[in-house]
């Protein structure tokens, strides 16, 4: 006769051979604890004719594309999330503008501590979120906070909207880069060549337009393909990106006064260990790096099953992450000191970083004007290998930007928008919100500093969340009980998330605002790199967010009625899914009256 398993916290029909009027019908069954799901609130679910069966298995199909295939599919698609531009082009030059002539490390001290503090109780939060909601960040607030505070989650997925329409351009500059790399006859040697080569491309043409506009084609390629595509691209690229990176760092080593560079980065200068823009450049730069309160891996991990370590990725993702930011500081600033100190012996420590933080506004140029002068003195395998840098940079930044995309793509279908419709939409608007970045650089870094820095908001409505659901609930139902063969979460993380997190990030903002005020007495005007245009369009957002989010509340107009069959609700969740119910591994059924005596004896047995 039929009857009903439950395995691994998922239920699924099997042919057994039972009497299901056996008064040991309940151990004949092998009846295994459904985690936190009561089997008896979605048996009425279950296929009970042979039609409702093949309606069920197509949709159990159509769930199964939309998950990863494999462990390592899932390792390498979040690593190519992070592991991008913001490793190789923005950490060395955020660590170039916030040195000093003394030296690099009191700033990696505090990005290594903002790393503890702020990124990994966030990350882990991402994580778990998406496992258990299987939903977007507006839908993953939706559940946990109500219509009211939908908002919360708007301002997460705006600011990241807001970088990836930038960081699309900085992806431009890589192709053209390894385009470049291919055509010249020949490397710059010296930095004023290399110089004047990325001016002319980023400040004195239309390229980074068009290498903008090729950036979107080629992830939009990728997006329309679903989740199975970007697994794919992620499997082939990101190991060839370590490889490259690898080998880059290796031959940076090798080279004449490398280590003066080296020894520059590890040289504190313990008079800035108080400074507010080195401590808000380390922390910014640490969510950047990581995807930290970004809602990237909400995104990733809504593909996720109960299997998938959340909190064991959350975990390891962002240290392994940051091992790979300090290895590409380490390999431009052993090539940067040691190019200029063989070509001007006479540089001092001090006129060197002088060079190094004027390579563009905010060094936007330092990695795309010292990597070909590094590969140039390689020998006839400079060319070769410098064009591989900048593909395998440009394979790094299309992975990320995948990430960065598929979170709006996310986002607009729990909003009721089919795939392709979008797809179309994130895709469109990258291109067009981009647009002014790529035309003047000035642009670009004017919100790189400011959504950059909006993160810190991001991390503490993230927070907010937490904190209004209850942080020992939240680690206790969300994460420890509903994983399988995942790592334990510890009680540390409650105190980090509920406390260091929320102290850090306000503390970070007032400090930053104050210093801002008292070092600049014109504060207030409106220019590219004031606070208060900074302030301004954090509040433009701000009032378009809750706008939008009071009407929706007043006219009680629900955007999520598609998105309720969907993950778990966090506020009962003991009951059963749709989406995991049609995990079933197997059906069998004998006749609708046996299926209707196994779900009456299993209501008795239960």
């Amino acid at each position: 006769m039929g009857g009903i398993l439950c395995k691994n916290g998922v239920l699924f029909w099997k042919a057994l051979s039972v009497d299901l009027n056996d008064p040991t019908f309940k151990s004949d069954m092998d009846l295994v604890e459904c985690g936190s799901g009561k089997i008896h609130e979605s048996i009425d679910k279950l296929p009970s004719s042979q039609q409702d069966l093949k309606t069920h298995s197509k949709d159990a199909q159509r769930s199964e594309l939309s998950t990863f295939n494999s462990s390592i599919g899932v390792l390498l698609s979040c690593l190519g999330c992070v592991i991008g531009t913001g490793n190789i082009w923005r950490f060395p030059r955020i660590i170039a503008t916030a040195s000093y002539s003394q030296g690099s490390l009191t700033f990696l001290i505090a990005w290594a501590m903002s790393l503890f503090v702020w990124s990994l109780p966030l990350s882990i939060v991402e994580y778990t979120l998406g496992r258990f909601t299987r939903t977007s960040p507006l839908g993953a607030f939706h559940r946990f906070l109500g219509n009211k505070l939908v908002w919360l989650g708007g301002w997460i997925v705006a600011v990241t909207y807001m970088i990836t329409a930038y960081f699309s351009v900085i992806v431009g500059w890589c192709l053209y880069y390894f385009y470049k790399s291919c055509a010249l006859s020949s490397l710059p040697r010296d930095v004023e060549t290399s110089i004047k080569i990325f001016n002319e491309f980023a400040q004195e043409s239309y390229w980074p337009a068009l290498t903008h506009t090729l950036a979107v084609v080629i992830v939009g390629g990728c997006i329309f393909g679903g989740i199975k595509w970007i697994e794919k691209a992620n499997m082939v690229l990101v190991p060839m990106l370590l490889g490259i990176l690898i080998f880059t760092f290796g031959w940076s080593l090798t080279r004449k006064y490398s280590e003066v560079g080296i020894t520059f980065l590890f040289t504190p200068y313990w008079g800035s260990m108080f400074t507010p823009s080195l401590w808000v450049a380390a922390a910014s730069q640490n969510a950047f790096d990581t995807g930290a309160a970004m809602a990237l891996f909400i995104s990733y991990s809504s593909y996720f099953s109960r299997k998938n370590g959340a909190v064991r990725l959350g975990t390891m993702i962002p240290l392994c992450n940051n091992m790979v930011s300090l290895l590409c500081a380490l390999t431009i600033f052993s090539t940067v000191f040691s190019t200029l100190i063989q070509t001007s012996p006479t540089l001092t420590r001090s006129g060197i970083l002088k060079i190094m933080q004027s390579n563009g506004p905010g060094s936007t140029g330092l990695t795309f004007t010292w990597i070909p002068v590094l590969f140039a003195y390689v020998g006839g395998l400079g060319r070769v290998l410098c064009s591989l840098f900048f593909l395998c940079l440009s394979f790094a930044g299309i992975t990320s930007l995948i990430g960065h995309v598929q979170l709006t793509v996310v986002t607009a279908k729990d909003l009721g928008l089919s795939h392709r419709q979008a797809a179309f939409a994130g895709l469109f608007l990258t291109l067009v919100f981009g647009m002014p970045s790529a035309i003047s650089i000035n642009v670009l870094t004017n919100q790189d500093n400011v959504w950059g820095f909006a993160l810190m908001l991001s991390g503490l409505s993230m927070a907010g969340l937490i904190i209004i659901y209850g942080p020992m609930k939240y680690r206790r139902v969300i994460v420890n009980d509903f994983g399988i063969d995942d790592w334990k979460l510890p009680v540390v993380w409650v105190f980090m998330i509920s406390v260091l997190v929320p102290l850090s990030g306000t503390g970070l903002i007032i400090w930053w605002a104050y210093d801002l005020i008292k070092s600049n007495p014109k504060w207030y005007q409106l220019t590219l790199d004031s606070m208060t245009t900074t302030l301004l369009e954090w509040l433009i957002v701000f009032l378009i967010l809750i706008t939008v989010n009071a009407i929706a509340v007043w006219r009680n107009i629900d955007f999520f009625h598609k998105d309720k069959q969907n993950g778990y609700d966090p506020h009962n969740p003991d009951y059963i899914p749709k989406d995991e119910l049609q995990s079933f591994d197997e059906f069998f059924i004998v006749s609708s009256d046996s299926v209707n005596i196994s779900r009456n004896q299993m209501r008795t047995h239960l």
